[in-house]
């Protein structure tokens, strides 16, 4: 990328402090291990270096395995590498990451509401929302990995 962009982190601060504050929250609601798959399976679908780079060192350093890490950009081929639950929660973040195209069928959230309470439904809803706003920042300012 050869055009310098404006960085949301510098000039509007705020903005992410509020992110940060709504992540919390859905933390709080969302197994830890289901919300990392779900921001590194939305910021491959949307090219998010950055968040692809950031979600995948902090599941490995959080134990997550080198090969499930790996296996969420091709999840539906994966088999036994993921939970119902699981393929059920990453499939509805295709189809919300995605919106434009199809919108949220009723058979993707039926079967992934069937895994989850309706507040941890609620949370998986916010948590894709969340990582698609995040990777559209670092999109669309163009940021890129460190170094590490």
């Amino acid at each position: 990328m050869g055009t310098a962009r404006v960085q949301v982190a510098q000039h509007l601060p705020e903005a992410y402090t509020e992110l940060a504050r709504l992540n919390a929250v859905v933390d709080a609601a969302l197994d830890e291990d289901l919300h990392t798959l779900v921001k590194i399976r939305a910021s491959v679908l949307n090219g998010c270096a950055f968040c692809v780079d950031l979600h995948t060192h902090q599941a490995l350093t959080d134990g997550m395995s080198p090969r499930r890490i790996a296996l969420v950009a091709a999840w539906r081929e994966a088999g036994s590498h993921f939970t119902e639950a699981e393929r059920a929660a990453l499939a509805l973040v295709d189809a919300l990451t995605r919106v434009g195209e199809a919108g949220l069928p009723d058979e993707v959230y039926s079967a992934a509401a069937a895994h989850l309470s309706e507040r941890e439904t609620a949370a998986l809803i916010t948590a894709v929302s969340l990582i698609n706003l995040y990777n559209r920042l670092g999109v669309g300012t163009g940021m890129a990995p460190s170094a590490r």
